[in-house]
């Protein structure tokens, strides 16, 4: 490992802890307790820290999160037709921000995009050999990460929080 890769990965791992520091702090403070997006925002900017910091320890240092998503999607849906539209609907992102995070993966050769017999227009997205190779490394980063976030937290816990997660999910999709 090169000393700057080294000084970015302590700086990153200060960074993820004291966000950890500062939501904890926002979520205990009476005043946030109760502010919901304050939770959400707090655990989606931890996540992506924690996820960047994960992914330089397992070299995927070249990989954004939403790359990392993707390319997951991609490998569990392989041998399916899976169409930029697709990605669209099921991250719920606009069509630009897919046109340009595709563009990228192109670009760094995680995937491939083929003409649709039949309609020019529509292209099929599937991984590269590099791209598979990357989300299998990104899946197993990910799976330890989960597990060491999970630690602590009761199987009945969990449940609790996938099912008020879902109804939130519900309620904003209203």
């Amino acid at each position: 490992m090169l000393v700057h890769e080294q000084f970015e990965g302590e700086q990153l791992r200060k960074e993820v802890n004291a966000d950890m520091d500062e939501f904890e702090e926002g979520v205990c403070d009476e005043t946030k307790k109760y502010k919901l997006g304050n939770v959400i925002r707090g655990l989606h900017g931890a996540f992506g820290k924690k996820f960047m910091a994960c992914g330089m320890a397992a070299g995927l240092d070249e990989v954004t999160l939403m790359h990392g998503w993707i390319m997951g999607y991609l490998h569990h849906n392989q041998g399916k037709a899976v169409y930029q539209k697709t990605i669209e609907s099921n991250f719920n992102i606009r069509r630009s921000t897919v046109t340009a995070i595709l563009q990228l993966m192109e670009k760094k050769g995680y995937i491939k995009r083929s003409s649709v017999e039949g309609d020019a227009r529509l292209k099929q997205i599937s991984l590269t050999e590099q791209g598979t190779q990357t989300a299998v490394k990104a899946k197993a980063m990910i799976d330890d990460m989960e597990s060491r976030l999970l630690e602590g937290i009761e199987p009945e816990q969990l449940e609790i929080f996938y099912e008020v997660a879902q109804k939130l999910m519900r309620n904003m999709n209203q």
